[in-house]
């Protein structure tokens, strides 16, 4: 089917971003435009000729707007086929006009929901009626109408039209109209989402919810195509939840394009660079980190965390959580890295980054991820995010000797780090700098001999976290053996009173949280 002209567009949308500038553009095309309530206002008070909707339908808007374009006319005008003839006979005789293009976004359902003590009757007054059927029918005759839901595709399409003799490409046309149902589902999908949190009761109200949903709908849009996934024999591709914020979402500065393993370790980095509130440097490599530390400024907390170990540092992922400044920048630029993530990066860092062009640089805001997915065969698993803040009431001093002020400082460090590492974990520090990590093994007493393999720094001296309680004394014996003083686990062993006992007899503190974290 060849492609017509847009004579006739109907314009009602809630975001009017960039609506004023493509009506002009729609008006010099000889486009004639048709429009509602507040969206006809602006436009006629921008100079733009304009019909009012109820011109076209010979009816008034009514019922304070929820009736405005549910009307024959309308949807006749959008849903007759242009090459059936008996469509054609039956708009022509009921004084249809066809309507060639439908731009339209719908009521923000979703911000005035996440609006703070929001009444049931403003939510369901922002369910939106009208503009998800005009989208729908637009959408089902693609061949003949251009549905256009988003602001970000006015440019394009203004250009299509005036290079195109006021024509729109089958092509463009589909991919609107696929874009379109998208946008739909999407709008159903949250209001059915919120709506399970209304309560049966009189008066209806919206309940804040820690629970879990009885269905878990998820609406992400594809961003970007990987070049493959883990391996390059397996495919991927990134999706957003169209936040804004997250690793997701970053914006790039510089530098080749991430990786599938890039971004995993991207997020890596970046969590464990939230837990603290001093500048902190994490250095990740496959999902743990090599080397993490604290400091003064973040030059200095870079230059500690790339001493624990320098070795696996190299091509490392990078997480803060200040803005990179020129002087951390003159020292990362030393080392050959993959990816380094911040809050953003100042011109003089940039500027130092500049002649390392293949080094990615990404700048993210984020909000703590409320749940974390995983696939597994036949569904999906989900869970709260593990942000469970550790607390004086948690410490617990189960050994005769107590910690040392320094002892305990390093511990609560330990603790934060070793959250991040992949189970088994056993991680030795000092105070605001990791030592030796023992990551991912089947033994907990393997994870401990393996940390202090990895140290490059001295292990005298240090302290040892533990991801999960000590199933035997073994793991605190060696941490011990190394030249670890004291100990910050979680308890719950059968054999706990077995493990302090060995911990007395060592002469180590241990501080018991009751909180496990293990990261599978």
């Amino acid at each position: 089917m060849s492609p017509s002209k847009v004579q006739r567009a109907i314009l009602s949308v809630t975001d009017k971003t960039g609506l004023v500038e493509f009506a002009k553009k729609l008006a010099v095309l000889d486009v004639e435009l048709v429009s509602t309530g507040g969206t006809a206002k602006l436009l006629r008070d921008s100079g733009i000729q304009v019909k009012d909707i109820s011109d076209l339908t010979g009816f008034p808007e009514m019922l304070d707007g929820r009736v405005k374009t549910l009307h024959p006319k309308v949807h006749g005008g959008i849903l007759h086929r242009r090459d059936v003839p008996a469509h054609r006979e039956a708009v022509a005789a009921h004084g249809i006009q066809p309507i060639d293009m439908v731009v339209v976004n719908l009521y923000a359902f979703e911000k005035t929901a996440a609006k703070p003590g929001v009444h049931f009757e403003e939510l369901i007054e922002n369910i939106d009626i009208g503009g998800p059927s005009m989208i729908r029918s637009a959408a089902k005759n693609f061949h003949d109408v251009a549905i256009v839901t988003s602001p970000g595709d006015y440019e394009a399409i203004a250009k299509e039209l005036a290079d195109n003799s006021g024509q729109l490409s089958h092509r463009t046309k589909w991919r609107l109209a696929q874009k379109a149902f998208a946008t739909t589902a999407a709008y159903d999908s949250a209001i059915a989402s919120t709506l399970e949190r209304v309560t049966a009761d009189e008066p209806l109200q919206l309940q804040n919810s820690d629970g879990f949903p009885p269905n878990l709908r998820l609406t992400f849009n594809k961003i970007i195509d990987l070049r493959y996934g883990e391996n390059p024999h397996q495919k991927a591709a990134m999706y957003s939840d169209g936040s804004g914020t997250g690793v997701a979402n970053g914006r790039q500065l510089q530098g080749k394009e991430l990786s599938y393993n890039n971004i995993v370790d991207l997020q890596a980095a970046w969590d464990l660079a939230q837990e603290f509130e001093e500048p902190v440097c994490a250095i990740i490599k496959h999902t743990n980190p090599c080397g993490t530390a604290t400091g003064k400024t973040l030059a200095e907390a870079y230059t500690r965390a790339l001493q624990v170990d320098p070795i696996s540092a190299y091509g490392g992922v990078i997480g803060v959580n200040r803005v990179v400044d020129a002087a951390t920048a003159e020292e990362m630029a030393k080392l050959f890295l993959e990816v380094i993530a911040a809050p953003g990066f100042d011109e003089g860092a940039i500027a130092k980054f500049s002649s390392r062009r293949n080094l990615r640089l990404v700048e993210i805001k984020d909000v703590p991820q409320k749940w974390v997915l995983k696939n597994v065969s036949g569904g999906i698993l989900v869970q709260d995010n593990d942000i469970r803040p550790l607390t004086d009431a948690d410490l617990k001093v189960v050994t005769k000797r107590q910690p040392t002020p320094e002892e305990k400082r390093a511990l609560l460090f330990a603790w934060k780090v070793c959250k991040h590492v992949k189970s088994n974990a056993i991680l030795y520090a000092r105070d605001g700098q990791t030592v030796g990590v023992g990551a991912g093994q089947m033994s907990r007493v393997d994870s401990a001999k393996i940390g202090a393999m990895k140290a490059v720094l001295p292990l005298k001296g240090t302290v040892a976290a533990s991801d999960a309680f000590f199933p035997f004394p073994d793991g605190v014996e060696e941490i011990a053996r190394v030249g670890a003083t004291a100990v910050i686990q979680p308890g719950g062993s059968l054999r706990d009173q077995e493990v302090i006992d060995a911990a007395d007899r060592l002469n180590l503190a241990m501080i018991v949280t009751g909180v496990r974290h293990f990261r599978h």
